[in-house]
This record gives C-alpha cells, sequence and structure tokens, in this order.
C-alpha cells in the first residue's frame, strides 16, 4: 500500500493541504488538545478514531533512523493516533522504528495497527510474534490480513488450519485485540472475505473520487461494511497520487469527498514534517461535502475514472507487496 514519493511531493507543493487519518480507544486515547482532531467511530467497536493517521511503509523509507523516530512522536504529539504498519515493510525495518518511537510512554497514547500475510495459521503466528517484538509491545490493537488481492487469498484464510485460526488463537491469547483484513485490487475480493461470515472488526480499501466508475469498492463493499458495522479504513485515498494526474480536481477536494463517505479513518504515508502539518491542518478545517456537490465532482471524474487507467493498483501486480508475490508466484 505504497504511494509514490514524487508524487506525494507535488501534492504538498501544490496546496497547502494533506491527509491521513487515526484511530484509537476511547477509554484509553483522546485527540491532542493543540490539535482537536475529529474523532470518529471504529463500526462497533466501541473504539473512536482520529481523522489523521500515520502510514507504515513511508516511515520506513526515510533512511535516518533518527528523523523517522521524531516524525512519528511529532505526529502523535500533533493528535495522530492512529498507526498503520505492515510486517512486510521494508523488511520489518517500519516496525522496528516504530517500536522504537512507541518507547517513553508513546505506546499508551496510540492505536496500533499492524499486517500480515499468513495465509496458514503457522505463518501468520510466526508474523505475530515477529511485529510484536519488532514493536515492542504485549499487544496489537487491529491485527490485518494484509492485501487480498488474489483469488485464492479468501480459500487459504478459512481452510484447515488457515490464518483465521490464527486470529482467533491470538485473540484469545490477549496478543490481538480486533481483527481486519485489507486489500487493493478487487472488490469482489473483499466480497468473498466478508462472505464467510466473520465477525470482522475493521476492513481498509480504496477509497476516492475516481473509484466509484471503476471496479467500486465505494459501490459494492462500503454499504455492507455499513450494515454490519465494521469500521471502514480508506487508503489510496488520491489513488497513489495519481488523481493529481488527472487534472479534474483539487487534492482538499479529492480528500474531503472521501472524508465525507461513512469511513471510520483514512491511511497515508507521511514522510516530512510538512506534510504532517498540511495534514493536520486539513483534518482540522474538514467540512463535510453536500450531497449535490459530491455528485458534480462524481460527474466531474468519471470521465477520467471509467477505464481504471488512473487507478493502477487495481489492475498492475507491480503495486502488490514481495511476499504476496513470491506466495503466488509472481515475479
Amino acid at each position: 500500500m505504497r504511494e509514490h514519493t514524487s508524487t506525494r511531493r507535488d501534492f504538498v507543493k501544490k496546496t497547502a493541504y494533506g491527509f491521513c487519518v487515526a484511530n484509537a480507544f476511547s477509554h484509553t486515547l483522546a485527540a491532542s488538545k493543540e490539535s482537536d482532531i475529529p474523532m470518529r467511530p471504529l463500526g462497533s467497536t466501541g473504539v473512536r478514531v482520529s481523522m489523521l493517521g500515520l502510514g507504515g511503509y513511508h516511515i520506513g523509507r526515510i533512511r535516518d533512523d533518527g528523523q523517522s523516530i521524531r516524525l512519528i512522536r511529532n505526529a502523535v504529539d500533533r493528535g495522530v493516533t492512529f498507526l498503520d504498519n505492515a510486517w512486510e515493510y521494508h523488511g520489518g525495518r517500519s516496525e522496528e522504528l516504530m517500536g522504537r518511537a512507541l518507547a517513553d510512554g508513546y505506546r499508551s497514547k496510540v492505536f496500533l495497527m499492524t499486517k500480515h500475510h499468513g495465509r496458514d495459521k503457522k505463518t501468520a503466528m510466526a508474523h505475530l510474534e515477529d511485529s510484536l517484538r519488532r514493536l515492542r509491545t504485549d499487544v496489537i490493537d487491529l491485527w490485518q490480513f494484509h492485501e487480498i488481492v488474489y483469488e485464492d487469498d479468501p480459500d487459504m484464510i478459512f481452510a484447515a488450519d488457515g490464518g483465521i485460526e490464527a486470529a482467533d488463537l491470538a485473540k484469545k491469547q490477549g496478543k490481538v485485540r480486533l481483527v481486519g483484513f485489507t486489500g487493493h485490487r478487487d472488490p469482489l475480493l473483499h466480497l468473498k472475505m466478508l462472505a464467510y461470515g466473520y465477525p470482522w472488526d475493521a476492513v481498509q480499501m480504496p477509497m476516492n473520487v475516481l473509484d466509484p466508475h471503476f471496479k467500486s469498492f465505494q459501490k459494492h463493499v462500503l454499504p455492507i461494511l455499513v450494515k454490519r458495522k465494521i469500521g471502514v479504513i480508506a487508503m489510496k485515498t488520491l489513488a497513489s497520487g495519481y488523481v493529481l494526474r488527472t487534472n479534474v480536481t483539487a487534492p482538499e477536494e479529492a480528500l474531503s469527498y472521501v472524508w465525507s463517505q461513512p469511513v471510520s479513518t483514512v491511511v497515508s504515508g507521511m514522510d516530512s514534517t510538512e506534510l504532517l502539518e498540511t495534514n493536520v491542518a486539513l483534518a482540522r478545517d474538514f467540512r463535510r461535502m453536500s450531497s449535490n456537490e459530491q455528485a458534480t465532482l462524481l460527474e466531474r471524474t468519471k470521465e477520467a475514472g471509467l477505464t481504471g487507467k488512473f487507478e493502477p493498483f487495481k489492475t498492475a501486480p507491480n503495486f502488490d507487496g514481495p511476499v504476496g508475490r513470491r506466495l503466488h508466484g509472481i515475479s
């Protein structure tokens, strides 16, 4: 779940705003009084989530460890409480950096999410132990199956000795509080995961102004999540930066559109203090778009969105992570 550095830097240059979102357990966490980041419920979990969060992939791409750790802590100090990560990001470096940043009392201030590639029970439990060690924590707030992007992923997870058994065991052991899954390729795969009837706590998926026009997660998956009161975690809100290439909408308008949907949180990578500050500003200034404003915007983005050209993560496997590609024999 990555966004190219060049497009993200172009975004900062083009606008004074950015985006992301955060979550937190309501009984232990609260938005910073300095930032006043709005909070939203994470489905029916009883968790309140803030509208700004920190994606884990970009954290590991910062070469200087100290800079990365300072950015994480600065984000938390500004009111960002939802932290995203994944077992595979940069060979575990992203989790290790985040674990270091959460020392000195910072762990108690955040809602910590990480993802794994365990399609079978044994692999999932191994990934869990790695993540706990790297993140320097005894419990992960939300543990998600990463990149449900291949046709056989759901069947593998729900097979005998499959990954879902690890999820249940991890919750029973108290090492995981909530369970979810993610994916960016095809809404039909999300529907397949949901068809098993498992009581998911959260689901992560692409949400942007182009999505309603092509292989739409918003049209096909979002209504089911809302009906079942499953927390909605939006990602690729600028379509990995491709929304900016369409020249049909301003970044702040595109982001406001997603925040105007029934989403609990939006996850985005932030690799600079500048982007963090613009994200905080956008979260503070958010105004929900009316139905008419949304309809007008979608009419404007229709031509650009119809073919999926500007959402390549829905068609091109080069957006998939290396672990999943190896697991399915894709070079």
